[in-house]
C-alpha cells in the first residue's frame, strides 16, 4: 500500500513537470547500460540506466509532493522514543536491485519491509533533527544495507558501505531552512539514495570504508551523544512476526506536511457538525486558534511560512494548509455540495476536501480567499502537555470563534485519519480516492485503475522488470 501510494505520487509529479523530478529523470536517462543486470528503470521507461541514477530519479519523484508515508520512530515498550520522522522515499532501491538480479515481486516487498525496518528503528533510537541533520541519513543507511543484501554483498562489504555513507555524505537541515525552500528539500532523500547505492557498489569492488560506524568515536553518532566506547543506542530489528516498523507508519491523505494532520482532522470534525460556519464565505468565522506540539510548531509554524511564495514553502505552512482546506469547504458549501457522511471520522468530507497538487500551484498560493482566512489563524505551541503526547500521536486542537464570540472546540486530536493508531477511518476507501486523484493527473481513469491494480499485486509478480514501465502524459499549466 505504501509503495503504490508512493508511485502514484511520483507519476503525478512527473506528469505536472515538477522541476527536480523532471531534471533528475532526464539525467538518469543519460546513463544507459547495455545489459539488464547492470541497470534499472525510471518511471515511464523500459530503458535500463545506472541503478544509482534510477534510484535518484524515482526517489525524487515520489518525494516531490511530500505526500507519501511517514514514520515517527516510537516504540515505548523498548524505551525507544527518539521520535525522528522519515518517509518511504527509498523503495526504488529495492526495485532497482531486484531488476538487476532478476528477482520477483515477493523479494521486492520483503526488501521494502527490511528497508523500512532499518530506517524506522534507527529513527526510534537516534534523533537526527535534534542535531540539525536531515532525517534522510537513516534512509541512506537502510538503502546501502538492503541494496547490498539484494546484490549478494558480504556483511563486511555492507558495513563498509554504511561507513562510507555516514562518513562522507551527511546532509544538514540547512536544505529545509529559509524563507522559500528549494529543490534540495524534496530531493534530499533521492540524493542520499544515490550515494548509498554508489557506496555499496564501491564496497563490492573492494573499496574499504570506515568500520563499526555506530561506535566510531569520530562519527556523528558519538560526537553528538558521547559514550565511553559503545554505540549511543541499542538497535533492535524485527525479523519475524507482525511488529515491523512499517506497521507503525502513517499515510498522508492528500498533500500536506504530516505535522498538520491533526489540525486538518480537527477542522473536518468541526465543519462536519457546524456547517453554518461556512456560510457567506466563512464570514461568521472571527478567529481560529490552533495548538500543537514541538516539532510541529517549529517546522510549520515558522514565521517565514506565514507568507509562502512557493509550493515547497506552502506545504510546510500550517496557516496555508488549513486555510486551503477551509476555503475548499466554504466553496463546496456555497454550492450545496458538501456531503457529510455518518462515520465518526467523516470519511466523505476527507475525500471531498483532500488537498491535491493543484492546491499548491502559484495561482492557488496567491488565492485572496485563502489569504484572508490565513489572517484569521493564530498558531500556538501547546506546551508541555502537548509535547508529552508526541510522537505517540499528533496532539493538536483547534478552536474556531464565531462572530457571536461562541467558541467551537475540536478537542484534542491524537490519531487523525491516516495515522497508524486511527481505528475509525476507512483507510482503504480514502486511499483509493487519493489514488484516483493522483492517477488521473498522469493518465486517464481506466489506465490509472490498471496501474493501481498492477502495483497492488506486486507481491505475486513473477518479475519486477516492467513494474515502473508506467506510461504517463505530461500536462501544462501547473506552476
Amino acid at each position: 500500500m505504501f509503495h503504490t501510494d508512493a508511485v502514484l505520487c511520483g507519476l503525478s509529479a512527473l506528469a505536472l513537470k515538477t522541476n527536480a523530478p523532471t531534471i533528475l529523470r532526464a539525467e538518469a536517462l543519460e546513463y544507459p547500460v547495455d545489459r539488464p543486470e547492470l541497470g534499472a528503470c525510471v518511471f515511464g521507461s523500459s530503458q535500463r540506466v545506472k541503478p544509482e541514477k534510477a534510484a535518484l530519479a524515482n526517489g525524487s519523484a515520489v518525494r516531490e509532493w511530500d505526500s507519501n508515508g511517514t514514520n515517527f520512530g516510537y516504540w515505548p515498550e523498548l524505551g525507544h522514543t527518539a521520535g525522528e520522522f522519515g518517509h518511504n522515499d527509498f523503495y526504488g532501491v529495492a526495485i532497482a536491485a531486484c531488476q538487476q538480479r532478476g528477482l520477483d515481486g515477493a523479494a521486492a516487498v520483503r526488501a521494502m519491509v527490511c528497508l523500512d525496518e532499518i530506517r524506522g528503528r534507527l529513527s526510534s533510537v537516534f534523533s537526527l533533527k535534534t542535531y540539525k541533520i536531515d532525517h534522510v541519513v537513516h534512509g541512506a543507511i537502510a538503502s546501502a544495507a538492503v541494496y547490498g543484501a539484494l546484490m549478494g554483498a558480504t556483511a563486511e562489504q555492507i558495513e563498509s558501505a554504511i561507513g562510507m555513507v555516514v562518513a562522507h555524505y551527511v546532509p544538514w537541515r540547512a536544505i529545509r531552512a529559509g524563507r522559500e525552500l528549494s529543490d534540495s528539500k524534496g530531493a534530499s532523500a533521492a540524493i542520499s539514495t544515490e550515494v548509498a547505492v554508489l557506496s555499496m557498489q564501491r564496497a563490492m569492488r573492494g573499496f574499504v570504508g570506515p568500520g563499526d560506524i555506530f561506535r566510531n568515536p569520530e562519527s556523528l553518532f558519538r560526537q553528538f551523544e558521547p559514550t565511553k566506547g559503545d554505540s549511543p543506542f541499542e538497535l533492535v530489528l524485527a525479523h519475524s512476526g507482525r511488529d515491523f516498523a512499517v506497521m507503525g507508519m502513517h499515510f498522508k491523505l492528500g498533500l500536506y506536511e504530516h505535522q498538520s494532520a491533526g489540525a486538518l482532522q480537527g477542522l473536518i470534525n468541526l465543519i462536519s457538525t457546524r456547517e453554518a460556519l461556512l456560510a457567506e464565505g466563512g464570514a461568521a468565522i472571527k478567529k481560529i486558534v490552533i495548538r500543537a506540539y514541538e516539532p510541529a510548531f517549529g517546522i510549520i509554524g515558522d514565521p517565514a511560512k506565514r507568507n509562502p511564495g512557493t509550493r515547497q514553502s506552502a506545504d510546510h505552512s500550517m496557516l496555508y494548509i488549513v486555510s486551503t482546506m477551509l476555503r475548499k469547504a466554504i466553496e463546496l458549501s456555497a454550492k450545496g455540495a458538501l456531503h457529510v457522511d455518518d462515520t465518526l471520522s467523516h470519511d466523505g468530507v476527507w475525500k471531498q476536501l483532500m488537498l491535491s497538487p493543484w492546491e499548491y500551484s502559484r495561482k492557488a498560493i496567491a488565492n485572496p480567499a485563502t489569504r484572508a482566512l490565513m489572517e484569521k489563524i493564530t498558531f500556538e505551541h501547546g506546551g508541555a502537555e502537548y509535547d508529552a503526547k508526541y510522537p505517540d500521536g499528533i496532539p493538536t486542537s483547534m478552536v474556531i470563534t464565531d462572530d457571536t464570540e461562541n467558541a467551537h472546540d475540536s478537542g484534542l486530536v491524537m490519531y487523525p485519519a491516516g495515522h497508524a493508531r486511527n481505528t475509525s477511518a476507512d483507510l482503504n476507501d480514502i486511499l483509493n480516492h487519493k489514488a484516483r486523484m493522483l492517477g488521473t493527473i498522469a493518465m486517464d481513469e481506466s489506465e490509472s485503475a490498471n496501474v493501481v491494480a498492477k502495483l497492488s499485486a506486486l507481491a505475486s509478480a513473477s518479475t519486477v522488470d516492467d513494474v515502473y514501465d508506467l506510461r504517463y502524459s505530461t500536462r501544462d499549466g501547473f506552476e
